[in-house]
Formats: C-alpha cells, structure tokens, sequence
C-alpha cells in the first residue's frame, strides 16, 4: 500500500539568490527513484531525478533554458539546489520520491526583484530659506519608484501616520509628510509580504532640526 503525503512549503527570495530544495531523505537507495518537476501556469518540465543512482539534470535542453546551468542535484539526498535565480524561476517545484512508498513535496518560490528603498525628499512646495526648507513648516516627501504588491507608511516612532498600498501593477508611489521640524523618529516603510525596508527621516539638509522645538504635526 503506498503511504502518499503532500506538504507545500512556500518560500521568498531575491534575484540572485541561491535555494536548496531539501528531500529530507538522508541517503539514497539503488532502486529509488527522486523526480523533480516544474511546474508554472499549466505547463509542468521534468528538470532533475536521480534513478539507479544515476543523476540527470535537465537544464540544458531547450525548454529549460530558464534553467541553464543553474540546477544542481546532490547525489546522496536528492535534494535540489538553484543557483543565481531570477524572475523566471518563480512557481510550483514538485518532488516526488519512489522508494517501495511514494511521497510527495512541493515548494511555491517566489522571486522579487531587488528592494526598492523608499527615498525621502523635498516636497515640489516647500518653501526655502538659504537653500533650506522654511523653520515654520517643512514639507518631506516619501516615495518608492516602481513598485509593486507593497504598502508605503510613514511613522512617527511606532505610530502609524498615514499608508498606500498597491497591487500588481508596477508603479510609483509617494506619501507627504508636513512638520515644524525634523528628528529621526520619523520613517518611511516599504513593506513587501516578506520584509521591510525603511528610511529615517534624519537628513538635516531638508529641514530644520528639532533642537528647542517642542511641537509637531
């Protein structure tokens, strides 16, 4: 009787990462059988397997270009490493092994495009005194350029002041920020599904510092 079982496990990278794709099988027999698929859409590639403890990568072959010279399938645990992944790489890697049972894994990988860190500036109306924002008010603003699927905040400490999201389209997106003077309690967040990326509002060439001020908006 096969023991069949199926875990997803979904994982996060950047361009330009590298992953190992784990079998948890701690050696291989002669007569297993450890198969790799890929799976994107509805189309699904074979792109690795170890039979009789022979090792085929398919990476060279024309419907796996994406994959030239980037899979890598350790010869004792079937476990299967990408090097230098990109864009392309993102979907549904599908294990299966053979060995009297059958047992199946899989792995949702998605790949980002490197971080866009927000970036803090003079808002086009602010005021200027001798090359800097007025002391009464100065007006920031921050901005994150094409971008997608993120939420950018602004915060005062861990106070939340105002957010934007957007989805899937590639866009810019930019929050203003009026204050009477400025410290670094104040930050500017992007935040993606799988990590922050935050920028302090610390720079003095912008605004006025907050020494001797006391009020803020």
């Amino acid at each position: 009787v096969s023991d069949v079982y199926s875990t997803e496990t979904e994982i996060s990278l950047m361009e330009g990462d590298s992953v190992i794709l784990h079998t948890n099988v701690t050696e291989i027999q002669r007569d297993d059988l450890i198969l790799w698929t890929f799976r994107i859409n509805s189309s699904e590639t074979r792109i690795a397997e170890i039979y009789k403890q022979i090792v085929s990568v398919y990476d060279n072959k024309e419907n796996n270009e994406r994959f030239r010279d980037r899979l890598k399938i350790d010869e004792q645990t079937g476990s299967l490493t990408i090097t230098n992944i990109n864009k392309l790489h993102s979907g549904l890697y599908k294990l299966q092994i053979i060995r009297g049972d059958v047992k199946h894994k899989s792995f949702s990988i998605d790949v980002y495009a490197l971080l866009t860190v927000p970036v803090i500036s003079d808002s086009p109306q602010n005021p200027s005194v001798s090359g800097r924002s007025s002391v009464s008010n100065c007006s920031l603003l921050c901005s994150a350029v094409n971008v997608s699927a993120v939420t950018l905040s602004r915060y005062k400490g861990n106070s939340l002041l105002s957010s934007i999201s957007v989805s899937d389209l590639s866009i810019s997106l930019s929050l203003p920020l009026e204050l009477e003077c400025l410290d670094d309690s104040y930050s500017c967040v992007v935040a993606y599904s799988f990590t922050n990326q935050t920028k302090h509002l610390n720079n003095t060439d912008l605004c006025q510092t907050c020494s001797g001020y006391t009020g803020y908006q």
